[in-house]
């Protein structure tokens, strides 16, 4: 089990890693919203004015199918897998910014900041990251 598992991991390297977890996390949270339908969604009735939540929640799972398929590319190829991966948190930022300007759902604004934060900013940053990070070697005879 943990020859398999290095395997992966070694396959995956570490932006791999990263597209597989927010893959696995964004289809669970789709399938939250299938499972569990939630009829009042305060702050997101510009996406349910439009469709139910569980139609949106394919959103979300599509994203991750996304995330996990991209996670197996080399580097350079990932990139598809990143915007899969901004995608339902940019919507879901997008519609609460939008409750908050309008006035429907004072809260709006917090949540979207935290949508931008610690979903889209957390991508965005991961994407940067490089495969390989490796340390400058210190020159003979200097301290480094």
């Amino acid at each position: 089990m943990r020859a398999a598992a290095r395997r992966l991991r070694k396959q995956l390297g570490r932006r791999g890693q990263i597209l597989l977890i927010f893959g696995i996390g964004k289809i669970c949270w789709g399938v939250g919203f299938i499972v569990t339908p939630v009829e009042a969604a305060p702050g997101l009735t510009l996406l349910t004015d439009r469709c139910s939540l569980a139609a949106w929640a394919w959103l979300w799972i599509g994203a991750g199918l996304g995330c996990i398929v991209f996670a197996f590319l080399r580097v350079g190829g990932d990139w598809l897998g990143f915007l899969a991966a901004l995608a339902p948190p940019s919507v879901w930022a997008l519609a609460y910014g939008y409750a908050a300007i309008t006035g429907e759902y004072a809260r709006g604004t917090t949540v979207a900041i935290w949508y931008l934060t610690s979903h889209v900013g957390v991508i965005m940053w991961a994407a940067t990251v490089p495969e390989h990070s490796v340390p400058r070697r210190a020159r003979k005879g200097k301290a480094p």
